[in-house]
Order: C-alpha cells, then structure tokens, then sequence
C-alpha cells in the first residue's frame, strides 16, 4: 500500500512510518517541512485546508493520521477539515491514533478525536483507531529523565497509586502496521500495558535498567506545566495540564482487555525495560 503518515518526521508519525517501510509499504510523508523528511516522497500538508488534504488523501491508498499538539479550538478545526477530506477522497484505509486523548462518544463536550470519527461516519471508509493511554516518551523529557539520573527519582503528576496502560510511540508504530495488514478490525483497538502500572512499577524499571535506586514522586500537574512549557509553549500545555488535573480526580486509565490490541492483533506493547533498551536510554 502507498500509505500517508501525518507528521512523519515527528514523536509519533516517524516510528509509524519506518515500521510501514520495514513492512515492504511505500510511505508518503505528510508534514508541514517536506524538507525535513529523506526517507522518502514527502508533501506538505496543511490542516486548515480541506482541498489541500483531499488531493492528498486521493493519491494514497491509506492514511495515518494524529493530531499534532495544539489549542482544543484548533484541534476540533483540524478534526474536522481531516474528517471532510476523508471523506471526499475515500481512501482504502485509514488508520487513527486517538494520542491518549479520550475516545468518549457519551462526553458532554467530545475530544477532538470524537468529532473526527463523527465525521467519518457513514463515508464508507474503512477506520480503525489506536487508543493508547499515556506515552512512555513523556518520562524522557529533559527535566524528568534528567532528575532520574541525577537525583534518583521519578516525578511525575499522577498519585502513587493511579495505574495506568502505558505504551510507547514504538507500540503505536506496530499496531498501526497491524492495522493496515488487516483491514477487517475495524473500531476501537486499547493499546497499554495489562495490568496497568503504578509509578512504583515505573521507578523500578528505570532503576534496574540505570543500575541504581530509582524513586516515584508524584508532582502537580501545575509544576509539570511550568517545567513543560519551555518546551511546547503557554498554549500547548494548557490543555495537558487540564487533562492530568482531571486525572486526579479518576481511579486509574487501564484498558479493557476485550478491545485491547493484545486480544484483537495478538500485538502486546513492550515493558518498560524493553522499551528503555530500545530507545538506548
């Protein structure tokens, strides 16, 4: 298949696309800097443009598509722009990854992922979702990886006991590639470790691989947002200090094993040991 991968020189589309090649795909890389992507055909895209992304959409035979980060304004436009181009183009295939944000159609105010489902309701084309819950990436950001080495602890704003499905960008990439091998599951597909992980589970792993006493504290989502601002911006983080402030008030984010991409692809997501190998951490 000749496949789109929305910010394939980013976080998240760059491992999609290099498993999509590894798997004999051809990728055309969607980015907003055709320039900065040498593995291949690259376009610009631009999401506030429908017509734009439906010459896009019409030349490929799948699409890969997350939201990059940005204001909840503008990733309901974008959601929407993406969903009428979809469904104008009519791919083959598409493939989502809801990038941790909730995939609740019951919500009173949808995330933006919900809106661009909607939107492909009843266009005909074949889509499946990968709902992943926390990246394990988000431990590497500078302030946090960096305390792990120096300081021997692990802060991170969630409570001690809260467990959570984590995966990777890494996991995202395989199960996307499973997805487009088998274009019949179609829906929702959870992507996160079962059982879920405290961050007692996470300071260990990180511990063991480092060869020293690693220790999980919990931080406001306040203080995150102030030390994850230098890196994303004042209007970036907002929404991801409201989203961890929420999550103070829930029991846990662990997925239902029914739908998860281990019960439907027979595809589980690295440990965390694995996964810190893997990156060379």
């Amino acid at each position: 298949m000749n496949i789109l991968v929305h910010g394939a020189t980013g976080a998240q589309g760059g491992p999609v696309a290099a498993k999509l090649i590894e798997r004999g795909h051809t990728v055309t890389a969607g980015v907003r800097n055709p320039q900065a992507y040498s593995a291949g055909n690259a376009i610009a895209l631009d999401l506030d443009d429908v017509s734009t992304l439906t010459k896009a959409y019409e030349d490929v035979d799948g699409v890969f598509v997350h939201l990059p980060l940005g204001s909840p304004e503008q990733l309901q436009t974008w959601a929407k722009t993406i969903a009428i181009a979809i469904s104008s183009a009519r791919p083959a295939r598409v493939v989502v990854s809801s990038s941790g944000y909730p995939v609740d159609f019951t919500a009173e105010h949808p995330s933006a992922i919900v809106t661009l489902l909607r939107g492909l309701e009843g266009s005909g084309v074949s889509t499946a979702v990968v709902a992943p819950r926390l990246y394990l990436e988000n431990l590497l950001a500078p302030h946090i990886v960096g305390a792990v080495r120096t300081d021997g602890v692990l802060r991170y704003p969630l409570r001690e006991d809260y467990a959570v499905s984590w995966s990777s960008h890494l996991d995202v990439a395989d199960v996307a590639a499973g997805l487009f091998a088998d274009t019949d599951i179609t829906g929702v597909v959870d992507l996160g470790a079962l059982p879920g992980l405290v961050g007692a589970d996470l300071a260990q792993s990180f511990g063991e691989h480092l060869g020293r006493e690693v220790r999980f504290e919990a931080q406001s989502p306040a203080q995150m947002g102030a030390e994850m601002a230098v890196l994303i911006g004042e209007e970036g983080i907002k929404p991801v200090v409201a989203m961890y402030t929420h999550r103070l008030t829930q029991p846990s984010d662990v997925i239902d094993e029914s739908t998860s991409a281990q019960k439907r692809l027979g595809i589980a997501p690295r440990s965390v040991s694995q996964w810190l190998a893997d990156m060379g951490v």
